[in-house]
């Protein structure tokens, strides 16, 4: 059977990234499998066929609609690609499964937006929710009907992301340019305020060690999260913007990072830093406590806290074998439950159940 994937962009972003691993877990399933972007991405770093000009255009719509015309069923990957495959797939026969990667409620946060929003999940033939949270919602909130959703968490392969140990460790550091001694703390990912990087700068300026903050990824703020370090963290915070290879920032580090404010459902980057063997220090945003087990593999801390967070740096970085047995568990509990072959199988009967003769 045949699935055409669609994702919204070229960017090296969760929900791009987790199709482009979702593509080969469903070919070994016996799937013919075809990823496609709406558009080219601002960033960019993944080679994908680009359907149109922008994601919204008539000629993208239009292309989208034509490459549905070949497939048995369509899965749709993020917030545009809704709107788009409802609309591209009027009086088309595959059905299409939308894939809800972010909190609902934080983005549609009108009641037009809620209308529309709801209007295209009612053309879906099912709707994947990461997490048990996220479809109560869907249901509540958009009127997605129960048995129309499945839960499915994120994925990632674990052969990309294996345990670090300290010898490469060490060889990551130097990679990076930094000294095998100093205290790293990483974030990875977008540069927007969702994800709440001015925090972190501002907790890193409280902490008793002397550590580094190593921040990973591009976007709007990063002007401004370059003035906000040298005010509150002078020389403490090194700005790489994108990376080819996150693992390497995984590895260098001692501590991962995400102080979310809202929007995240179910972050790929901390099952990649469990499945390296790094502990975590978030907030209990949406999907994030399914991924974090609080004490076990790793530290949560309340919503814009900068105070909780730099608390939970020390004792972490003051605290090597908490570190190290706090990886381990990671590795085990995002090993067992988000490997993408697990995933996959999933995938397997939703995608099934949508091809399925309707009775």
């Amino acid at each position: 059977m045949h699935v055409l994937q669609v994702v919204t962009d070229t960017d090296r972003r969760g929900a791009q990234v987790f199709a482009t691993d979702l593509g080969p877990a469903l070919t070994r399933l016996g799937w013919e499998v075809r990823t496609v972007a709406l558009a080219e991405g601002s960033v960019g770093g993944l080679d994908l066929p680009v359907l149109g000009p922008s994601r919204r255009s008539p000629r993208t719509l239009w292309a989208l609609r034509r490459a549905m015309g070949d497939v048995d069923v369509v899965a749709a990957h993020g917030s545009t690609t809704l709107p788009a495959c409802a609309i591209a797939g009027v009086g088309r026969r595959p059905p299409f499964v939308y894939r809800q990667i972010s909190e609902s409620r934080f983005w549609a946060d009108t009641p037009a937006r809620r209308a529309r929003v709801r209007a295209s999940l009612g053309r879906a033939a099912g709707v994947v929710a990461l997490w048990p949270g996220a479809a109560e919602v869907l249901t509540s909130d958009f009127g997605v009907p129960a048995e129309r959703i499945t839960v499915v968490p994120n994925g990632v392969p674990p052969s990309r992301f294996p345990p670090a140990d300290g010898d490469e460790r060490v060889r990551a550091r130097r990679q990076l340019g930094f000294s095998p001694k100093t205290p790293i703390i990483a974030y990875l990912g977008a540069l927007v305020p969702e994800k709440g990087v001015d925090v972190v700068l501002r907790a890193i300026g409280r902490t008793s060690a002397p550590a580094t903050v190593i921040v990973a990824g591009e976007g709007p703020e990063r002007a401004m999260l370059e003035r906000l370090a040298g005010q509150v963290a002078p020389g403490r915070v090194q700005l790489l913007g994108s990376v080819d290879d996150p693992r390497t920032v995984l590895a260098a580090s001692d501590v991962v990072v995400l102080a979310s404010r809202g929007g995240d459902s179910m972050p790929a980057v901390l099952v990649e830093a469990g499945l390296v063997g790094r502990p975590v220090v978030a907030t209990p945003v949406e999907g994030i406590v399914e991924i974090v087990d609080d004490g076990t593999t790793g530290l949560l801390v309340p919503v814009d806290d900068a105070a909780a967070l730099a608390q939970a740096f020390d004792a972490l970085l003051a605290d090597p074998e908490r570190r190290r047995a706090m990886g381990a568990a990671g590795t085990r509990h995002c090993r067992d439950r988000y490997g993408i072959d697990v995933v996959a199988a999933a995938w397997d009967g939703v995608l099934r159940a949508a091809t399925a003769p309707r009775a």
